[in-house]
């Protein structure tokens, strides 16, 4: 039986750091995002989170793109980083954490978006996501599966 292999660590490294240079532009600057007037964050756990549930318009495009978005771009660092790790959590998570708090920092010096604590659990919650598909999928640790 024939099976996918990963891309090198230095081709995961290449696409990896692009990935996140398009994150920054985005979470900066992209979507029409401009420099507000106030310094704009939260560090309530959960606080904007419940916002959106508590919402009437729950289906919303915003609730999407917060909520299932804040999960879903982090989910490759899940994965790139635990292949440039060997697999080793204790050694992607730091960075990856130290990675979205340089992020979330940036947005609250430069005033582009908000420092926000949900965005901060939300994106680790993808990062954790992808780390589950790391360890379940066999073909993402670069292992062969076993003829039975």
């Amino acid at each position: 039986m024939k099976t996918c292999r990963l891309p090198s660590k230095k081709i995961t490294a290449v696409l990896l750091t692009g990935y996140a240079l398009l994150l920054a532009y985005w979470m900066l600057f992209g979507f029409g995002r401009t420099t507000q007037a106030s310094y704009m964050y939260n560090v309530l756990p959960f606080h904007t989170i419940f916002q959106f549930f508590g919402r009437r318009d729950f289906l919303s495009s915003s609730w999407l793109i917060n909520i299932v978005g804040n999960v879903g771009v982090f989910v490759p660092f899940g994965i790139g980083l635990l292949v440039l790790c060997n697999g080793r959590l204790r050694l992607a998570l730091p960075l990856f954490l130290l990675g979205v708090l340089v992020l979330e920092l940036l947005q609250l010096v430069l005033r582009r978006g908000s420092f926000d604590v949900d965005d901060f659990m939300l994106n680790t919650a993808g990062f954790l996501l992808g780390y589950a598909l790391f360890n379940q999928l066999p073909w993402l640790r670069g292992q062969q599966k076993q003829k039975e």
